[in-house]
């Protein structure tokens, strides 16, 4: 059988950071890309770098470098780029000097933190996938007395609602009247997962604050503020990562416009014969 040429729509719209994957194709199903002038229906439609993609109306840009942003997200906030209940979102509360971000993985309305903001879509789906091996670290306040040996069913894993999580390690830090702080450390990123864990075991919590994901740690950053990792610690601490590479990727982006200023000049060069 004959291979077909090109990408899927939806990754190249991945890729480029316009959506996540789901995003997508949501956006695919609402007729909101056009491809060549014609609005598509399938998110696994090839395209090639020839074809001309529109999103709204609005071209599809050169792809940018890949970035990445640290971001102190405040409680109250959605992360999501709407919500039904129109709450206010991560997205709102942005500076108007960032580019279009998606997050990497997602706190809840009630927890803060860290979380990772980039502008690249496959950087952004890798790493959230729990074979990546980043681990996630959190400062949690619990209302409760836990003793010695209250966190030894989360060590070894736990079972809650028919959904089996992964061994989390969790160390108690102090006792503050009727709460106990406590810092925990896990490898993927499920919905709720700590909060439904610890009230498998018996207790409620009521802060959650995510202080690194990874190499990369909140600091002394503040609510509400974002900071763009450095390129070059970006390519250290991502080089490696799997199979993707920030420098794949640039070397790839690179090449991409290179060959698209080539065809610019061979189009410019038979215009004028």
């Amino acid at each position: 059988m004959t291979e077909v040429a090109g990408e899927r729509i939806a990754k190249v719209l991945v890729r480029h950071g316009v959506a996540s994957r789901r995003e997508a194709e949501r956006m695919i199903a609402a007729g909101r890309v056009a491809v060549n002038g014609k609005s598509i229906e399938s998110p696994a439609l090839n395209v090639r770098e020839t074809d001309r993609i529109t999103v709204d109306g609005k071209a599809l840009g050169n792809r940018e470098p890949t970035r990445v942003w640290l971001y102190n997200k405040p409680r109250g906030l959605v992360t999501s780029t709407r919500d039904q209940k129109r709450r206010p979102t991560v997205f709102d509360s942005l500076p108007d000097t960032l580019p279009r971000v998606l997050s990497i993985g997602r706190l809840d309305i009630d927890s803060e933190g860290l979380l990772l903001l980039t502008n690249d879509g496959e950087i952004k789906r890798h790493l959230e996938l729990p074979s990546t091996g980043w681990v996630r670290k959190y400062r949690v306040r619990l209302h409760g007395r836990p003793g010695k040996d209250s966190f030894a069913l989360l060590a070894k894993g736990i079972e809650v609602g028919g959904e089996r999580f992964r061994p989390m390690s969790v160390t108690l830090d102090r006792q503050q009247g009727g709460n106990a702080w406590v810092s925990v450390a896990l490898r993927e990123g499920r919905n709720r997962e700590i909060r439904r864990a610890m009230e498998a075991i018996g207790f409620s919590v009521n802060r959650l604050i995510r202080v690194g994901y990874g190499p990369f740690q909140l600091g002394k950053l503040q609510p509400g503020d974002v900071t763009e990792v450095r390129p070059r610690v970006l390519r250290d601490q991502l080089g490696t990562v799997g199979a993707v590479k920030v420098s794949d990727l640039d070397s790839r982006k690179r090449r991409a416009s290179r060959g698209s200023r080539r065809r610019a000049r061979r189009t410019n060069e038979s215009s004028d014969t």
